[in-house]
């Protein structure tokens, strides 16, 4: 988180987290999470690792055609506010990143392509940071393109025409 918030910054970007010590504001989650979305320009999201299920069964006792029951593994799931605080900042029409740690279920926001922009995987147990990389260096120079982009418009005065 430290590293992604110093790279952040030498970007030119001024990252709010959300926790004790940060700018979170102890409302109602939701109200809380909303109204710091409501002065960002762009969001990134980070799914760690929280929880760790060792075995699992998807749709049990399925009797939908085409669905059958799937046993699972080793599956970790992450904090639902990584799938809230995207979907909220994706109504409001902010720029999104993600960041899912390997081996955290890819479902909802979380799978490859819904909110748009590349999903990468990181491990924390790598042996380089994911941070300092090539891959994470191109997704973030995207993203702060449309940051600033969104920064730009919400100066610009609104058109009767375009």
């Amino acid at each position: 988180m430290e590293e992604l918030k110093t790279e952040l910054s030498n970007r030119g970007f001024e990252p709010h987290t959300l926790g004790p010590g940060s700018s979170y504001d102890y409302d109602a989650p939701l109200v809380g999470i909303r109204r710091i979305l409501a002065h960002c320009c762009g969001l990134v999201s980070i799914a760690f690792r929280r929880t760790h299920v060792e075995s699992a069964t998807k749709h049990l006792g399925a009797d939908i055609e085409d669905r059958s029951e799937e046993a699972s593994s080793n599956v970790w799931f992450t904090s639902p506010y990584c799938q809230i605080e995207p979907a909220m900042a994706f109504q409001l029409g902010l720029p999104i990143l993600i960041l899912r740690e390997k081996g955290v279920l890819a479902e909802g926001v979380l799978e490859k392509g819904i909110t748009g922009l590349y999903l990468p995987e990181f491990s924390l147990e790598a042996p380089s940071s994911f941070i300092s990389g090539a891959e994470c260096n191109g997704l973030l120079e995207q993203w702060s393109g449309y940051v600033r982009t969104v920064h730009k418009k919400r100066g610009d005065p609104p058109t009767l025409y375009t």
